[in-house]
């Protein structure tokens, strides 16, 4: 196990957390050379018709096993040289999230919230906190719109629409806002285990920008029902454990006196996406499995696989908030009413099934090193 990955201590403090990454990208800059630049967040992309969405850069690639990944590191970096990694910067997650909207829903729901252990507690058990609510585009086109709000702690069961608008204001789409107003119902269940670091990259495609991408190595399990309960089709309450790269543009460096342009941005924005994937094509080109599909739409997707009927569905209502629950208040076993149901133990199947587990977070970090 590396000896500093200071990050690891803040994993509950987002504020902290986040701070403190600023400083080492701060650090990683000035070590590259470029003094006197300001941090800029990725900006609304503005579309031909005038109006500013909010935009996820992103891709990814999904491999059948985590191990694939080996030396995933220095494998981007010999690749791709003017990408420079950010020292320090690892953080690892463990989460559960869940799939809100159906296959033919024109949108995707999600709900997820970060997974940790209590101090000194069995590390079978993890309990969740910070449950976000966000809607994606579907499947895994170039720049997909996203949006996100962390939900209270004291109210996660709330209509999310007043704090989408709220953040996004003028920015969130009539047709997200009105999908947003439809119920949300559980519809199946993932588990994460996720290793991120940080990097940043230069080209003479970015012109004088320097662009932050955050990185990320996810292993996961799929729930074989929507309640995560036992599927004889299955044989498992586990139904699909692949992984997922993820790279992702946090935003970028410019000089202090640069004038804002969007077309350069975004220019910069896209090359910088397509300069680290070209080499994983080439690296991973025997392994990638070619799925079009987000994580949360290849929930949908396995559990229909599995034969889970809409109705079925249907039937157990499942709210997503549920799962920031122990036990269930008004769900009991099937074959015992008098015994409630514990969605935390379930939940906890997805992380800690001896025949599929998810390794450790710092099993992850040392693997892709």
């Amino acid at each position: 196990m590396s000896a500093n990955r200071p990050l690891f201590k803040h994993i509950r403090n987002h504020t902290a957390l986040f701070s403190e990454l600023s400083l080492y990208r701060s650090t990683a800059l000035d070590m590259l050379g470029y003094r006197d630049y300001e941090f800029h967040k990725t900006p609304k992309f503005i579309a031909e018709d005038g109006s500013r969405l909010t935009i996820e850069p992103e891709r990814s690639i999904v491999l059948p096993s985590v191990n694939v990944l080996k030396g995933l590191k220095h494998k981007l970096t010999t690749a791709v040289p003017t990408l420079t990694l950010v020292e320090n910067s690892e953080i690892g997650y463990r989460y559960p999230t869940a799939a809100l909207a159906g296959l033919d829903a024109p949108f995707i729901k999600r709900m997820r919230s970060e997974y940790f252990h209590r101090v000194d507690e069995d590390r079978s058990i993890c309990r969740p906190v910070n449950l976000s609510y966000g809607i994606k585009s579907r499947g895994k086109a170039d720049n997909r719109l996203e949006y996100e709000v962390w939900m209270p702690d004291e109210a996660p069961d709330q209509n999310p629409l007043p704090l989408l608008i709220d953040l996004y204001g003028e920015d969130l789409p009539n047709e997200v806002r009105h999908f947003v107003e439809q119920p949300s119902k559980v519809h199946g269940w993932m588990g994460v285990k996720r290793a991120a670091f940080e990097a940043l990259y230069t080209h003479k495609e970015c012109g004088d920008l320097v662009i932050c991408i955050a990185m990320s190595v996810d292993a996961y399990n799929i729930g074989a029902k929507p309640d995560l309960s036992y599927s004889p089709v299955a044989e498992s309450s586990i139904a699909t454990s692949n992984a997922e790269f993820e790279w992702e543009i946090e935003g970028y460096y410019a000089p202090r006196d640069w004038a804002f342009d969007h077309d350069a941005v975004w220019h910069a924005i896209n090359h910088t996406l397509e300069a680290i994937n070209a080499p994983l094509d080439d690296i991973y080109c025997n392994e990638i499995i070619p799925i079009a599909e987000s994580k949360t739409e290849r929930i949908l997707s396995t559990l229909a696989s599995l034969g889970v009927s809409q109705e079925e569905i249907d039937a157990l209502s499942l709210q997503p908030w549920e799962f920031m629950l122990t036990e269930s208040e008004h769900r009991v076993k099937a074959h015992d009413p008098t015994r409630s149901v514990n969605l935390l133990g379930r939940l906890n199947r997805l992380f800690y099934q001896p025949e599929q587990p998810l390794p450790s977070l710092n099993w992850l970090h040392d693997l892709i090193l």
